[in-house]
């Protein structure tokens, strides 16, 4: 059966399955005939696809170097979209699930000193972060904060760390004191964050008077535009195919090119997976995304065809 999938999916088991903090529940996968899993840095992601029009990233937190197993951490959200309710109400120790990945939007860059910070759940990519910047000997702290302390997955591992790991709970230190645990500006710092979207948003305030590309975020969910441009049709050529194809005002790229036959692998057609990404040939696109850095948009030669759109009349894809 795992011969028919495509190259990058395979269907896994669930070696284990732990209860790791409230509502927050830990799956081991591995390969039914016991073969290595792919390899992954800290930051990477998997797709779980459990049907159709479900298909959920989570976080890879395990140790990179272990391929026979991969570990992912996924919280119960009431308010979510059906992804985490199926893990915990679905997924059986011993069940099967069909992945596609690995995909790394949030790599770790290496630096001298390295600042931490997680957000509930947004602990996972941070947690082979961490223990990658203790085996280089860089200079490292973790700001984690939660609801409360039992909310908090993963205290079991990051307690060995000592002082270098601030845990926060917001019911017994209120939000979090990013400002301090920031502090001013330093060359050779890099920052690391991953949580709800207010954690960020203050993580990039606090940031803003830091060199460019100091901080490095990854979102749970998309960006929402302050002022949304409206949509206008334009023409995208797809180079390889040998089609030129109009975009709607009301359809995506992605549709626009999946409608037409054209195969392309896609998973939250909302700007922030990165699966969809798409090498641009020729004209400018129209960013709409929540993954590109500044300079990876005014460079203008990749794009994320579920959301981003033309600056001009025509693009042209390698597709």
């Amino acid at each position: 059966m795992t011969d028919q999938l495509p190259a990058d999916e395979a269907i896994l088991v669930v070696a284990t399955r732990t209860r790791v903090a409230d509502g927050v529940v830990s799956l081991t996968l591995r390969h039914p005939d016991g073969k290595p899993l792919p390899t992954w840095a800290p930051g990477a992601h998997i797709d779980l696809l459990m049907g159709a029009d479900l298909v959920r990233q989570y976080s890879l937190c395990g140790d990179p170097a272990d391929q026979d197993v991969w570990r992912i951490a996924v919280l119960r959200e009431t308010q979510g979209r059906g992804g985490s309710a199926y893990v915990h109400g679905f997924l059986p120790e011993g069940g099967t699930v069909r992945v596609r990945g690995p995909r790394n939007n949030f790599p770790l860059r290496p630096a001298a000193r390295q600042l931490f910070i997680a957000g509930g759940v947004g602990i996972t990519p941070i947690l082979p972060m961490i223990e990658a910047a203790e085996a280089a000997g860089a200079d490292w702290r973790l700001l984690y904060g939660g609801r409360t302390r039992t909310s908090m997955a993963f205290l079991d591992r990051l307690a060995p760390y000592g002082d270098r790991v601030l845990v926060r709970p917001q019911d017994e230190h209120g939000l979090l004191d990013l400002a301090s645990f920031l502090g001013s500006p330093e060359e050779g710092t890099l920052v690391h964050a991953c949580g709800p979207e207010p954690l960020l948003l203050a993580a990039q305030e606090q940031c803003a008077g830091w060199p460019p590309g100091t901080l490095g975020v990854e979102r749970f969910a998309p960006v929402r535009a302050a002022e949304v441009r409206p949509a206008e049709a334009f023409e995208v050529v797809l180079a390889r195919a040998g089609l030129t194809l109009t975009v709607a005002p009301d359809r995506s790229v992605l549709e626009t090119v999946e409608e037409a036959g054209v195969d392309v692998d896609s998973s939250c057609r909302e700007g922030t997976c990165g699966t969809c990404e798409t090498d641009v040939l020729d004209g400018t696109p129209d960013h709409r995304d929540s993954l590109l850095s500044e300079d990876e948009r005014a460079a203008g030669d990749t794009m994320f065809i579920c959301v981003s759109r033309s600056c001009g009349p025509r693009l042209v894809l390698d597709l």
